[in-house]
């Protein structure tokens, strides 16, 4: 008896049901998929919203806002200022140092071919920040 129990199990074989989680999201019905597949759109579109900012245009490219740009984002890693994206203020002298000296850099390189107020800008810039470093680790 044992053995025809045996032989009728081989004879209708075995089933397989898959458990993992990417085959029961095939398993669901066609109107959940179709609106999981409207909110990807949605997500994308306001996360694009909320990086483009307000429509505000942006400066134009010029040595003087690429310096301040910089100028800025060493301000920020002193401390001495808020970071716009986390809304927290936090040091980091190793990075404002290496910004400071990336300005330092730029202004050995660019000697000669810069106007006046480049310059100015460049020299009032840079001693703020290295003041503002050198209180910072001191």
């Amino acid at each position: 008896m044992a053995d025809d129990r045996e032989k009728e199990e081989l004879a209708k074989g075995f089933s397989v049901k898959d458990r993992r989680f990417s085959a029961r999201k095939e398993e669901e019905s066609p109107s959940a998929k179709e609106e999981t597949q409207k909110e990807v759109p949605k997500r994308a579109e306001s996360q694009r919203e909320e990086a483009l900012g307000d429509d505000a245009p942006l400066p134009p490219i010029t040595f003087p806002n690429f310096i301040l740009s910089l100028s800025t984002s060493a301000l920020i890693q002193l401390g001495e200022v808020e970071d716009p994206v986390t809304n927290r203020i936090t040091k980091n002298l190793p990075l404002a140092k290496q910004t400071i000296d990336l300005l330092g850099m730029l202004k050995e390189k660019t000697k000669g071919n810069l106007s006046s107020d480049e310059e100015r800008l460049m020299d009032h810039i840079l001693y703020d920040l290295r003041m503002r470093y050198v209180k910072a680790v001191g």
